[in-house]
């Protein structure tokens, strides 16, 4: 007869296996810890600030759906005629499916229009001034299995490779407004731990000596203008985050017209204040504009802090 005593003790011990299995398997995997740039080597790096454009710029974009069809539409009207732009997108799209090395989600129904074009052929083609590349969201999640610090040196180097002279951007992006570590909590830990440390660092310490990727301080700048517009009760025709907003993630064009102003501000290094703020959508219809005092706030912010934030290539 078999010991009750031992098949108990059996018990309990597949019991503590079984619970550790489920704990590892149900568990995030770990954010990798990168080796990248140290600080004396990025005060170094980006000590000197990059000379304004005065000329239209030809623009890639290569992202997914924070930056969509409109926000470059709208670039391209605030920055004027001979601003060029195209762009390869997806649904929550990963650098690693850009680059092809797995499936770009959504692919066909986000490339279909005028503005498409295959990504590496246009990184390759040497026909742009800058590339803007950003990484999906969830950010935890890229760092974790997508190894995004790879993929934005790879397309980095191809980029300088082809024109010695481009630009390259990284567009930091934001998470969802009902993150539980709380939205504006996020953006403000977020730009260090993730977006540099985790993907701009690492990435830089791939190219060659000199060469910069520069930031576009987009979730900075979000969270600035709702940090204003809600201790003011509001501004105009915004009267808290969610007014620019479609969901809890995806801009409206309220929101998708203040991106377009950080975009402006970074590439051309040139305040947007006072550029037009009644603008089209993609598709040539009349884009919801925001008042013009909305507006100027916007304007105002977006210059604000593309100077003040480190990294954009725009002097202090």
């Amino acid at each position: 007869m078999k010991n009750p005593a031992l098949l108990v003790a059996g018990a309990a011990l597949l019991a503590t296996v079984a619970g550790a299995l489920w704990w590892r398997m149900g568990s995030p995997a770990p954010i990798p810890v990168l080796a990248g740039l140290d600080d004396a080597k990025m005060a170094s790096l980006y000590a000197s600030p990059l000379p304004v454009i005065d000329r239209p710029l030809s623009v890639f974009h290569i992202g997914h759906s924070l930056v969509n069809r409109d926000m470059p539409a709208m670039l391209a009207q605030l920055a004027g005629e001979g601003h060029r732009y195209e762009s390869q997108l997806g649904w929550g799209a990963q650098l690693q499916s850009h680059w092809g090395d797995s499936p770009v989600n959504g692919f066909e129904a986000e490339n279909a229009h005028p503005r498409y074009r295959d990504a590496r052929e246009a990184v390759n083609s040497g026909d742009y001034d800058a590339i803007v590349l950003t990484e999906m969201v969830e950010i935890r999640d890229a760092l974790r299995y997508f190894d995004s610090a790879r993929y934005l040196a790879q397309f980095a180097e191809s980029a300088l490779a082809a024109r010695p002279d481009a630009r390259i951007y990284l567009y930091e992006t934001w998470h969802p407004l009902d993150d539980p570590e709380g939205w504006l909590e996020r953006i403000d830990a977020d730009l260090a731990r993730y977006w540099e440390a985790g993907i701009l660092r690492p990435a830089l310490l791939h190219l060659p000596e000199g060469s910069r990727i520069q930031l576009i301080p987009a979730g900075q700048a979000l969270a600035a203008l709702v940090r204003t517009i809600e201790a003011e009760g509001g501004v105009g025709n915004v009267t808290d985050r969610r007014d620019l907003f479609s969901d809890q993630i995806h801009l409206n064009d309220l929101g998708n017209y203040f991106i377009a102003l950080v975009h402006y501000a970074v590439l051309y290094g040139s305040s947007p204040e006072g550029l037009p703020h009644e603008l089209k959508r993609a598709d040539g219809t009349a884009a919801d504009a925001p008042a013009p005092e909305t507006a100027r706030l916007m304007q105002q912010i977006a210059w604000q802090v593309a100077r003040s934030t480190p990294l954009t290539g725009l002097a202090p």
